[in-house]
């Protein structure tokens, strides 16, 4: 069992494609959730970093991503960062970080072992000239560095090998404008809170998945839901592209959806087609950071319903908190209602009470999943005891859900 005094925070970092290409990974200890201890809360200890990422194995929680780790100096100075794999993670070197010859030497030194290196929360200085020559990667926070001073920003840049990273991204306005003086990677919620503008009416294969949801939610024949697929070829491809884009171990790859049905599972596909709805015609599939938002939300409340008293011992408990999950996000990619979508499929009561008002105890899970990918580590315990969730349960819940996507599980 694991030291589950604290969770992780996994925020996906996308490349100018918009495709997630690595993740900043947040510790937060459990005991610096009392007010108490608060100043304590921005910072989990080097031990429960390293034995997070040993005890895990940081493919369950990264896939085939890289991830972002803050360093604080103890930390970075440690032997222990030996047992990292060195082309899997990013050291961010915190804002905090004293310029002196013994960093810019150890620094040295770790990008000789094969480290990648970036500099946290940064605004050019002539201070940190030694380390422009040796870091990777230069953060900007958008909200410390506003629009009008980017582009002089951008500028004192320009001789050094570095890439730039734009942080706090939070609209599709900001990505362009940063994207178009070259910034290479992006970081930032905006992908989900599109501008009503963007939002796409529910085409014709998204009114056949809802339909195909509400055959596979009422059990129906495998012909019958065969047939829904027929009537539109963009959603088989859809379904295919996301269900080989996972390591199912499989030599070959899935050609139909009754070969995808037999190999899968009935339970597995009805997942796959409810994840299916967040890839774009157009976009890019399955590093689409809608479709890893959706699948981790989802799995992470299907996990926690296995152990949320109310829950447990309902056996569509699982699947329901799996689908008010998916249908949760919809909204942030389609201009369509909760209203919309309760009308097309038909839903439990427990799922429309989580959808509506978050309440009931999927309610719960739904707002517990949201707060965690907001960052918002300012969980209550007595809120979580009333409930009757441990910060074990949590943790476990969140690992098993990243590793769900990551087709490791």
């Amino acid at each position: 069992m694991h030291d589950a005094s604290y969770v992780i925070g996994r925020q996906p970092i996308l490349d100018r494609n918009e495709e997630v290409v690595a993740y900043e990974l947040l510790f937060r200890s459990a005991r610096a959730y009392n007010a108490a201890t608060v100043t304590n809360a921005t910072r989990a200890t080097a031990s429960v970093i390293i034995n997070a990422l040993s005890g895990f194995g940081l493919e369950r929680i990264l896939g085939s991503h890289k991830g972002f780790i803050n360093m604080e100096l103890d930390l970075l100075l440690s032997d222990s960062l030996g047992i990292l794999p060195r082309d899997r993670v990013v050291l961010e070197l915190l804002e905090s970080l004293e310029v002196t010859p013994e960093l810019v030497e150890r620094c040295r030194v770790l990008k000789q072992e094969g480290f990648q290196l970036a500099l946290d929360d940064h605004e050019f200085d002539p201070a940190y000239e030694a380390l422009y020559g040796i870091v990777d990667i230069v953060k900007v926070d958008l909200l410390q560095t506003p629009s009008p001073r980017l582009a002089g920003m951008v500028e004192k840049f320009r001789p050094y090998p570095v890439k730039l990273l734009a942080e706090k991204v939070e609209t599709r306005e900001e990505f362009r404008l940063c994207r178009d003086l070259g910034f290479e990677y992006f970081q930032g919620f905006y992908f989900a809170k599109p501008s009503v503008m963007e939002k796409k009416r529910i085409d014709a294969s998204g009114v056949t998945l809802l339909k195909l949801m509400d055959l596979l939610m009422k059990d129906a024949e495998l012909a019958m839901i065969e047939q829904a697929f027929r009537e539109s070829p963009g959603l088989t491809y859809k379904l295919l592209l996301l269900v080989n884009s996972v390591s199912l171990g499989l030599r070959d790859k899935i050609q139909n959806i009754r070969h995808a049905v037999a190999l899968l599972g009935r339970q597995q596909i009805k997942r796959w087609v409810q994840l299916a709805l967040f890839v774009s015609d157009t976009g890019s599939g399955p590093e689409n950071p809608l479709v890893e938002l959706a699948a981790v939300r989802a799995a992470f409340m299907e996990q926690l319903a296995g152990r949320h008293p109310a829950l447990k011992g309902d056996r569509d408990a699982g699947e329901q908190a799996f689908l008010a999950g998916i249908l949760s996000l919809l909204g942030s990619l389609y201009d369509v209602s909760i209203d919309e979508i309760l009308a097309n499929i038909s839903l439990s009561e427990a799922v429309r009470e989580a959808l509506t008002s978050r309440s009931g105890a999927l309610g719960q899970l739904l707002k517990l999943s949201e707060q965690l990918e907001d960052l918002d580590f300012s969980l209550d315990t007595d809120w979580l005891d009333g409930i009757g969730l441990t910060q074990e349960d949590i943790l476990e819940a969140q690992v098993k859900a990243y590793g769900w996507r990551s087709g490791m599980l």
